[in-house]
């Protein structure tokens, strides 16, 4: 299994990190090179940590069917700055 991109926590990490990118885009432009670079490097690691452990280490076929398995859906909310999780 080489596709992270079927894995729906990598989908669900992928979705935040762009809503966090929109989110931070209407911060104070004092914020670019502070907050809001920290918020924006936080939320592009988690995606990328999951695609790094599915592509290289190629996690155990018992972790990758769990992962595929339909999760409940979660419901991200914008609301000001804050995200509702």
């Amino acid at each position: 299994m080489k596709d992270f991109r079927k894995l729906q926590v990598w989908e669900k990490a992928h979705q935040l990190a762009l809503a966090l990118y929109q989110v931070t885009a209407s911060f104070p432009r004092d914020e670019t090179y502070g907050l809001v670079s920290q918020i924006r490097r936080a939320a592009a690691s988690i995606p990328s940590n999951i695609a790094e452990v599915v592509v290289e280490r190629e996690i155990p076929n018992c972790l990758a069917s769990a992962l595929l398995q339909e999760a409940p859906p979660v419901n991200w909310s914008i609301n000001s700055y804050w995200l509702e999780i």
